[in-house]
């Protein structure tokens, strides 16, 4: 049964000491002296006690840490700690922006020197190389469509190509 609503997070003040106003299924709000309110889901994983933290309120709303609340109780009840898998998305989504077109496309660039490309071929990459990484090079390479690269470089390519 929700114990908190909306007008009685907002009427909240902070005391002389941190202090916490449940709702419920293990969701508090954590009130600290210098008036943040923090989102917090207690819950137990293998025996041990986890304390997650969802975010600040008012920039996450209660219905918002209710949604993350239960999503949190969707991974316990599949048997997974909720934090080991937050901080798994967290590596894979650090993992993806590291993987910029610059880093990708110098990459290839290496490959065709090794492998023993002429001259010609190599200026030729070597100069696209530059041109897309002025504008691409520090994008992860899973946010670049191909319109993004033919829009702005169509009669460049039209001419390397001919």
């Amino acid at each position: 049964m929700p114990v908190l609503s909306d007008a009685k997070v907002r009427a909240l003040k902070p005391k002389a000491k941190p202090y916490k106003q449940a709702d419920f299924d293990g969701l508090f709000l954590l009130i600290n002296p210098g008036g943040s309110k923090l989102w917090r889901f207690k819950c137990r994983w293998m025996g041990k006690e986890k304390l997650l933290s969802f975010g600040k309120y008012p920039d996450l709303s209660l219905k918002q840490a209710r949604d993350k609340r239960d999503e949190a109780r969707k991974v316990l009840a599949a048997g997974k700690d909720p934090s080991f898998e937050r901080k798994r998305a967290q590596i894979a989504k650090e993992a993806e922006h590291r993987e910029t077109f610059g880093r990708l496309a110098s990459a290839l660039l290496e490959k065709k020197r090794h492998e023993g490309k002429s001259a010609s071929t190599l200026a030729k990459t070597e100069w696209l190389h530059g041109l897309l990484c002025a504008d691409l090079g520090a994008y992860p390479i899973s946010q670049i469509s191909a319109r993004d690269v033919l829009v702005s470089y169509s009669p460049m390519i039209g001419q390397v190509l001919a």
